[in-house]
């Protein structure tokens, strides 16, 4: 492992005054389908703006594997508070599953936060004998601290939904989570509600399908999921299924940070649309109401006649007042004020790469949103190829981080730039009082200037919680 010396982290406040500011972030890296044979890693990069590393990689932990593809991590341990500065000491491991190796490393953060090792592996062989799974997405931790991987197939590609569980205390691997009679067609993401004894998951795609590229000759066959699954957390039953519309691919779910709120939001990428889930005071079943669609593009220089968002990746600020999106293909970033028994008011934009800025391939021909087509982002001298992807938000809820890889077979089919460029990771600045997203042009963590080339990074994950944690308790 290669480690910069650094500021020293600095020391958690005390109960009921404002967070900490993060001082650093863990990002996961592939080096898959770039053409560079190196082992994905763990970036750890600083996020100090005193120091004098400040947005650079200050540490990376190579996987001991090839072609992981890292793609999400979860925090293991106690599930609550996460928002509480006294959660941090609870949070010290961090799972990352391989998306296409189907192998789950847990990664030790505790006792240098700056210089995370792996403490935990278990191979692919364990978890599709002991499981029939594969293709492991995200994860979190449970009420109970075990480990719950949603996972997308089965050992051979073919879709298959469902988790697998690791025990919260050995981090050995339990087994299924749910009945085999109940196991979805596909999954991909899901959030937990332990006082309301829930658990609401999203569909996915068909891995050994999806591995091939996207083709429009894949809709209308059930290669993209189309439905949102309700659990009974205390019983492990599946309880409430919806259906989305077809060929939809609802991919992320997030609840309300509230740990009573019985209501979240899950974005389908195809489709542009976004539902509420909810339940009401007096209900005993869940419902669902889109409450945001993102018109599609119609477009020529591209694969299709019309081109779709692409809804990547959704957070809610911790307060529960904002909700962001991002589309990984119009390639913008929107900010959208929550409000109750109200639809979501959108309040912030911005644009940080995509297919369709100005002087590319593709034209758009007919816009319902838009006047012109956007101009190409450079920060720091670097123009940024790809589209946002994933996001973070820091606990005060002031900065927004983006990186833009979506998927690595995807990222070389519609963001071959990216593929010979790397990924960046990008600051917004959030206005939190009326709405508004600027990019921060003096910060970028530029990732094609890795030691071993240009690599892909994903998910974004701070030290001791952060806003993709669920304080079930």
């Amino acid at each position: 492992a290669q480690h910069l010396p650094g500021a020293s982290p600095g020391n958690l406040t005390p109960p009921n005054s404002s967070p900490p500011r993060e001082e650093v972030a863990y990002v996961t890296c592939t080096y898959r389908n770039t053409g560079i044979e190196q082992p994905d890693f763990l970036a750890t990069v600083d996020l100090n703006p005193r120091s004098c590393h400040y947005g650079q990689v200050i540490h990376r932990l190579p996987m001991p594997n090839l072609k992981d593809e890292l793609h999400c991590a979860g925090w293991a341990g106690p599930a609550c508070g996460c928002f509480d500065s006294g959660a941090a000491a609870k949070r010290t491991k961090l799972v990352l599953p391989g998306l296409i190796s189907s192998r789950i490393y847990v990664v030790e953060v505790g006792a240098q936060c700056r210089a995370p090792r792996i403490c935990k592996m278990i191979e692919p062989v364990d978890v599709f004998w002991k499981c029939n799974k594969g293709y492991l997405a995200v994860s979190h931790a449970l009420p109970n601290g075990d480990i719950l991987i949603a996972n997308m197939g089965d050992p051979a590609g073919n879709g298959k939904g469902g988790f697998v569980v690791l025990d919260g205390a050995t981090l050995e691997l339990k087994g299924n989570w749910e009945g085999e009679c109940e196991t979805p067609a596909s999954g991909h993401d899901f959030w937990a509600k332990a006082r309301l004894k829930a658990l609401v998951s999203s569909a996915g795609l068909v891995p050994k399908v999806a591995g091939r590229g996207f083709s429009p000759e894949d809709f209308h066959k059930g290669v993209f999921g189309r439905r949102l699954h309700v659990w009974d957390l205390s019983c492990r039953s599946l309880t409430q299924c919806f259906d989305l519309g077809e060929d939809s691919l609802p991919l992320t779910v997030r609840f309300l940070h509230g740990p009573d709120a019985a209501e979240g939001y899950v974005g389908c990428a195809l489709s542009g649309a976004i539902f509420r889930f909810y339940k009401g005071c007096e209900a005993k079943n869940w419902a669902v109401e889109e409450v945001i669609r993102i018109p599609a593009k119609d477009v020529s220089g591209w694969i299709m006649p019309k081109m779709p968002a692409f809804i990547a990746d959704l957070i809610i600020s911790p307060d529960d007042r904002f909700l962001f999106v991002c589309n990984w293909l119009h390639g913008d970033i929107r900010q959208y004020e929550l409000a109750r028994n109200c639809k979501p008011r959108l309040v912030g934009q911005v644009f940080v790469g995509g297919s369709i800025l100005r002087g590319g391939p593709v034209s758009v021909c007919r816009d319902e949103e838009l006047k012109g087509q956007p101009e190409p982002l450079v920060v720091k001298c670097k123009r940024v190829f790809g589209g946002p992807a994933s996001l973070q938000l820091s606990l005060d809820g002031k900065r927004l981080y983006v990186t833009n890889s979506f998927y690595s077979t995807w990222d070389r089919q519609f963001y071959p730039s990216l593929i010979k460029e790397g990924s960046v990771m990008l600051q917004l600045d959030v206005d939190t009082d009326k709405g508004g997203l600027a990019v921060n042009k003096n910060f970028l963590v530029d990732f094609g200037k890795e030691p071993h080339g240009p690599c892909l990074a994903h998910a974004v994950r701070f030290p001791g919680g952060d806003c993709k944690c669920e304080p079930l308790a």
